[in-house]
């Protein structure tokens, strides 16, 4: 869920950018970028390849009093990002963020719209910087970030988080795929296949595990369930486009789960695809809603945009919520 508008921006903003030149697109394209930046003086600019430099990074952009951010990066950057803002800022004292799509996977930029290559919008940045007077106007998405919390554990904001087949697909993904160079939709969408095929055309193996959840405050809250993958997240569309919830509810985090013993998988899938995951039903194993916030019990690995966890029900539940907001400038 996310409202529209438009907003002029002035070169008067203090304006800084995040790059991480490891990430699969910006690899691809490291020269143009890297030139089109030099041509950028007015921008504070900070490369980024370590957690230090993460840290830093966003320490300096606050003292620096940032009032527009823009970064080059893919889903795992704009998460790292957004985690340690929140931690230091209240969002009414947020910058205005810009997105330049240049990891391995973008869903986050997909989602907003944004699809060209990164040396092309810093090429529109960089005119729109330029314009004698620079009122021209940046179209505004306000979307919501998920909040991650357990005890014990440091709070994590990000735009989606996976489960089961999902999460062991980025394990997959950490191997000789990413390595030659597949980005973008191609990788995301070989990581899926992989899973569904090593689960059911492949040999049983733990790699490809279901992942027990328990649901607290759900019909099921006294047992865990095993579902062959989760997604929560506040972006409406992911890989190849595809919106995989139906849920109804006027809420900005979106749930679906997938059980074990699902009926007629691949015809489901196909359903999810065309957009037609309301004619789903729970009883054979599809559940999608939406709400504000939920919890999960489990004790498994699960990604937030890319980037893999733990959780321990030990520790207690997995509290997710969306209840913060973020101002998006789309170039």
């Amino acid at each position: 869920m996310h409202a529209l508008s438009s907003t002029s921006t002035s070169t008067s903003l203090r304006i800084g950018l995040i790059y991480n030149p490891l990430g699969g697109l910006a690899r691809k394209h490291h020269h143009a970028i890297s030139t089109i930046l030099s041509e950028l003086p007015e921008v504070l600019q900070w490369e980024i390849s370590t957690v230090d430099d993460f840290d830093n990074a966003v320490n300096a952009l606050i003292q620096s009093k940032i009032e527009w951010l823009i970064i080059i990066g893919g889903d795992g950057t704009i998460q790292g990002v957004f985690t340690r803002i929140f931690s230091r800022l209240p969002t009414s004292q947020w910058p205005s963020i810009s997105i330049i799509p240049g990891g391995t996977t973008n869903m986050t930029a997909f989602d907003l719209g944004i699809h060209d290559k990164p040396n092309l919008i810093l090429e529109r940045l960089k005119q729109h910087l330029n314009q004698p007077t620079n009122n021209s106007a940046l179209k505004i998405i306000n979307k919501a970030v998920m909040r991650i919390e357990q005890t014990g554990q440091p709070t994590l904001y990000g735009m989606f988080l996976g489960l089961g087949l999902i999460a062991r697909g980025v394990k997959f993904s950490r191997s000789r795929i990413k390595q030659i160079g597949i980005t973008g939709n191609i990788f995301t969408t070989i990581i899926v296949l992989r899973s569904l095929i090593g689960t059911f055309l492949g040999r049983p193996h733990p790699t490809w595990a279901p992942v027990q959840i328990m649901l607290p405050h759900t019909n099921e809250a006294n047992r865990s369930q095993p579902y062959l993958l989760a997604m929560i997240s506040t972006l409406d569309r992911i890989l190849m486009g595809i919106h995989p919830y139906w849920g109804q509810e006027k809420a900005s985090l979106h749930a679906t789960f997938v059980a074990q013993h699902c009926t007629r998988f691949w015809l489901a899938m196909l359903k999810i695809i065309l957009k037609q995951g309301r004619s789903l039903k729970k009883e054979h194993g599809y559940l999608s809603y939406n709400t504000e916030s939920l919890e999960l019990l489990l004790d498994d690995e699960y990604i937030v945009d890319g980037e893999l966890f733990y959780a321990s029900s030990q520790q207690g539940p997995l509290k997710i919520s969306a209840k913060e907001m973020v101002k998006f400038l789309i170039l």
